[in-house]
């Protein structure tokens, strides 16, 4: 990407600080990847506002990918994390999962019908899946392989050796966590960030409850009186319910205790059935890893949270440095309410791409500062979204459009690979969603109404309008509510039309007179239009005035209710496209 496109744009100003941090820290080296970072729990689905955990590094890197320096983007999915939880409205889950929580998300058996083993790989297969048709580009690492394998074997023992110096620090930010809540409480409680509505509200608790690192754990209630920053699962029954009652450095003997009634003393040294509590499993992961950088939510940063206690962890006890991190805001939904796939949970990144092409989606995410929230439109709000990617899209082949801009539609098309599968002739959404809402996706009648459109230019298949025409259906039966979809009258309504007046009489007879020397999508918007000049007595291209805006709600409702009968619907002049003309010049009584 040349430097003039990116130079006022989000992306490539982080990209800068990551690459002169590397540099600093000796980690751009040749053979030697500058490391993003995201994590992800697959403790239930993982939803919009998770990606942007996913999607800020993803773009980071990609753009330091496309640089020609050497980056590599890790996600760790924390699926030896603890079961907390049974999520509400998850098919094949019932009250009996709750016998699983405190044991890894790993050895929590799928919901029932699951093609997975476990609870973790069935929500970590859905978010892969997505990831691929984003074109997200990463390496995964599972934690309870990391854990399980030893891999993190050395750092334990270490941790559990600086353990009283672990508690300083910790103890630290509790007294600074301890004030900052008394002092919000005292102020009428934690300040929250401003959300468009309670629904959107509910999303974001929901996203706080998804992420493993929510917990915020950092071990200081184990209740045994000495610090532990080390947590087993019981080998009897599998759950973090344990309490470590002793701890001897030089052998690595570790007895605990579960409430289970289970106790026993272990080498630690040979024992990979537990892991370091949250606020330290983090900035021992960084140092492990060499993150460079990792952005994070708002919960994350707060005074004593686990990315503000982590930066001086990682310092002072592993000896590494913590990731350059801003700070991502929140992401709300408009529309959830007819979501149905999520049951009332809040909107996957897969629920985002059965209504919406990659790129569209890519743009919501990169077009905004990672500080900036956004939301992701299911209702009818989605057509403008498409309609504001169509616009610029012509902006920037006419040279028109703002170099930051540029940027964004250039990282969400294509990432440092090559370009992302489009939609060869991106016909509007708002028009392919009106003709499939009218055909019920009859691909014969669908065809006809789109070969129409244009007459100077038809479509000749589906393909040239795929996979947007498949992505407006699928909106269209699913998230449209049955009350506002189009149905057109299959009779003339005889009582309305013999209650018209002379006017409204004379106003349809020019309206069918003129059918077939307009009949295409921009003949037919000159027609609905100029039929109210004409009767007004103006020119068809005069500029409308208040009156003549009365007038022509006035005839469209009249349309609306002779075609449709109600007073909306789509935009006539694809709606008469659809409904062909002699069944139009039927149904107005001509």
């Amino acid at each position: 990407m040349a430097q003039t496109t990116h130079e006022a744009d989000w992306v490539s100003r982080i990209a800068d600080e990551v690459i002169a941090e590397a540099e600093r820290r000796g980690h751009s080296a040749p053979g030697k990847a500058i490391v993003c970072a995201s994590g992800l729990s697959p403790s239930g689905p993982i939803h919009l506002g998770n990606l942007r955990e996913v999607m800020v590094p993803h773009l980071v890197a990609d753009e330091i990918r496309r640089r020609g320096v050497d980056c590599e983007h890790i996600i760790s999915w924390d699926d030896y994390d603890r079961f907390r939880k049974v999520p509400a409205g998850v098919a094949g889950v019932d009250e009996s999962w709750n016998e699983h929580i405190g044991r890894p998300l790993t050895s929590v058996p799928a919901p029932e019908g699951s093609a997975y083993a476990s609870w973790a790989e069935h929500f970590k297969a859905a978010m892969e899946a997505s990831l691929v048709e984003l074109g997200v580009h990463y390496r995964g690492i599972s934690q309870t392989e990391m854990y399980t394998s030893g891999a993190y074997r050395e750092q334990i023992l270490f941790a559990m050796r600086e353990r009283a110096r672990i508690d300083a620090v910790l103890d630290r930010y509790r007294t600074l966590e301890k004030n900052a809540k008394a002092a919000g409480g005292a102020k009428g409680g934690k300040k929250q960030q401003q959300k468009p509505d309670a629904a959107d509200e509910a999303a974001e608790v929901e996203a706080a409850e998804g992420s493993g690192a929510a917990a915020e754990d950092d071990g200081s209630g184990a209740g045994a009186g000495t610090y532990y920053p080390y947590k087993p699962y019981c080998t009897v029954c599998g759950r973090d319910l344990t309490t470590v009652t002793a701890y001897d450095d030089e052998t690595s003997e570790l007895s605990y205790t579960c409430q289970c009634g289970h106790g026993e003393t272990v080498l630690l040294r040979d024992f990979d059935h537990g892991k370091l509590v949250w606020k330290v499993d983090w900035p021992m992961r960084w140092a492990y890893e060499g993150v460079v950088f990792e952005p994070s939510g708002v919960d994350h940063q707060s005074p004593g949270s686990s990315f503000v206690v982590g930066g001086q962890l990682v310092k002072e006890i592993f000896g590494g440095e913590q990731p350059l991190g801003p700070m991502y805001a929140f992401v709300g939904i408009s529309g959830m309410a007819k979501m149905s796939s999520s049951k009332g949970g809040v909107p996957t990144p897969a629920d985002a791409l059965q209504i919406m092409e990659a790129p569209l989606l890519r743009w919501l995410y990169a077009r905004r500062k990672p500080n900036q929230s956004f939301k992701v439109a299911f209702d009818q709000e989605i057509q403008r979204t498409y309609d504001e990617w169509d616009a610029l899209g012509r902006k920037i082949a006419d040279g028109s459009a703002q170099p930051a801009d540029v940027a964004a539609h250039t990282r969400a098309s294509s990432n440092a690979l090559g370009p992302l599968p489009l939609t060869p002739r991106p016909l509007p959404y708002r028009t392919l969603a009106s003709v499939t809402d009218i055909t019920g996706g009859q691909e014969e009648q669908t065809l006809r109404i789109l070969s129409e459109l244009d007459p100077q230019h038809p479509v000749h298949t589906l393909d040239e309008v795929r996979p947007r025409l498949d992505r407006a259906q699928r909106w269209i039966n699913t998230q449209v509510p049955p009350e506002q979809r189009t149905t057109v009258r299959d009779e003339p309504d005889a009582e309305l039309l013999a209650s018209l007046d002379e006017e409204q009489h004379a106003a349809l007879r020019m309206l069918v007179d003129g059918l077939d020397e307009h009949w295409s999508l921009d003949g037919l918007t000159q027609l609905v239009y100029g039929v109210p000049k004409i009767r007004a007595g103006l020119a068809p291209d005069a500029k409308p005035t208040p009156e003549l805006k009365v007038a022509q709600r006035g005839f469209f409702a009249l349309l609306y209710r002779l075609l449709v009968g109600r007073d909306t619907g789509p935009r006539l002049p694809t709606l008469l496209l659809a409904v062909g003309a002699e069944r139009v010049r039927k149904l107005l009584g001509a």
